[in-house]
């Protein structure tokens, strides 16, 4: 097989070693998403199993596609933020089963590959101010460093509506032994992990993750760490039990529920979906390509549509399989890092979430507070887009603002695009700067749209 020909290395200035250390490094700072999507999606009832077989067979499908029609760098697998709005959002506020949950998400997925293949999206993505688009990248990292803080119990419901995880009653309560302790954890895995990455360890998070893992059983050996089904605290070791095998499909493949296709009920859950699928996707795809140094002086992120179809298409295929929306990550940026410029870093990403289905035991046994260092570590990575924006001109700085804070404190990335769009059109235009800035046509109509949701919806 003559990789040149397929990926085009030299004309991308890379070569075969660099591509694969490239895409080890994704996949390791990445997969850390085989032991959190399981964990989210059965909250609100799947088969923990099947979801670790669905999520690693839809990364490995999307992403092969990423290189097939865009030959980029780009991992993809059910994102983060997105799963979290399925599962409890969806499914647990908004009270729908989780199989018409995924109805919805095969049909959006549907509609965007229809928007991808007549350059709707790409319009968007292309409309989108460059200062916005780093502040989707600063956004999106303080909200999913929020979701870290919140798996690991560090951060907690309080009167004040958020506050720090109190051990002075965990211990009083005597809870330190199931969940203070896993606090401490968690804790020292943030802290191990930014050590780790300062050191420029290679896979520095995925390490973090297993460093962390390793001393909760420790403590779970020595005692210090008790099981507690109760409150969620389950054993920290793997299961072998049953031997190496893939866990089964069977419970989540094509349990897609269309019953009430033609409701309104079922519209709404769906054009949830995909107003969330559409922005969280194009700000994430800002965010890396951003990060990356991947957009051109017009802030254009050349064969954009093959990616945007390889996105659309994965979404569709993971909801056959059983889980929640795929898309592009931000660790793709790692991987980048490390020199990958081609599709042949997918590629080798693609093959590991392949065999990762055979050590299925060891992802399912990793806790929560093991997984949420990686979160506000990848939060801190995405965070330092801060440094691109321009704080000099307060028309695109007060935008880029708005849309950052909006993201987590509405635990929303599309709400802090809607909200950093809506702001940019209207101080540039009530500031007479529109002209100057050239503001696109698309822009208003985004501000339009975005207005008209949060009156009728």
């Amino acid at each position: 097989m003559d990789l040149e020909k397929i990926f085009h290395l030299k004309e991308n200035k890379t070569d075969v070693k660099t591509e694969v250390i490239a895409g080890v490094t994704t996949f390791m700072t990445m997969a850390y998403i085989l032991a959190v999507n399981p964990s989210v999606l059965s909250a609100c009832g799947m088969d923990s199993g099947a979801v670790f077989t669905a999520t690693a067979l839809a990364a490995l499908i999307a992403t092969v596609m990423m290189a097939a029609f865009a030959n980029y760098p780009f991992v993809l697998a059910p994102g983060m933020g997105l799963n979290a709005y399925f599962a409890y959002t969806v499914v647990l506020q908004m009270g729908y089963s989780w199989q018409t949950a995924l109805a919805a998400v095969f049909i959006e997925g549907i509609v965007f590959i229809l928007l991808s293949l007549t350059s709707v999206r790409e319009a968007i993505f292309n409309a989108i101010p460059m200062n916005l688009k780093h502040a989707v990248s600063v956004g999106i990292g303080l909200f999913i460093a929020f979701i870290g803080l919140q798996n690991a119990k560090i951060v907690v419901d309080s009167a004040t509506l958020v506050g720090v995880y109190s051990f002075k009653n965990s211990v009083s309560n005597g809870m330190f032994n199931s969940e203070g302790v896993t606090v401490v954890l968690a804790l020292a895995g943030i802290l191990i992990t930014g050590i780790l990455v300062v050191k420029g360890v290679k896979g520095n998070i995925l390490w973090g993750i297993l460093i962390t893992w390793g001393l909760g059983i420790l403590c779970q050996l020595t005692g210090l760490y008790q099981i507690n089904p109760e409150i969620g605290m389950y054993s920290l070791l793997p299961d072998f039990s049953g031997g190496i095998r893939i866990p089964s499909i069977a419970p989540t493949l094509m349990q897609m529920d269309f019953s009430g296709i033609l409701s309104l009920d079922f519209f709404v859950v769906m054009f949830a979906f995909l107003f969330v699928d559409l922005f969280d996707t194009l700000g994430t795809l800002i965010g890396v390509a951003s990060k990356a140094d991947m957009l051109d002086k017009d802030g254009r992120l050349p064969r954009i549509r093959g990616a945007l179809l390889s996105d659309a298409i994965g979404t569709s295929v993971g909801a056959v399989l059983g889980t929640s929306t795929t898309t592009t990550f931000v660790e793709s940026a790692s991987g980048v890092a490390e020199g990958g410029r081609t599709g042949l870093t997918a590629i080798v990403a693609a093959i590991l979430f392949g065999l990762s289905l055979f050590l299925s035991p060891i992802f399912l046994a990793i806790p929560s507070f093991a997984t949420a260092p990686a979160l506000v570590v990848v939060g801190f990575l995405m965070l330092t887009s801060i440094t691109k924006i321009d704080f000099d001109d307060f028309t695109e700085a007060i935008p880029a603002y708005i849309s950052i804070i909006a993201m987590p404190f509405m635990y929303s990335i599309s709400e802090g695009i809607a909200m950093g769009v809506i702001a940019y059109v209207v101080i540039n235009v009530f500031t007479g700067k529109a002209k100057e800035k050239k503001i696109s046509a698309l822009m208003y109509v985004l501000a339009a749209l975005f207005v008209g949701k949060y009156i009728m919806l």
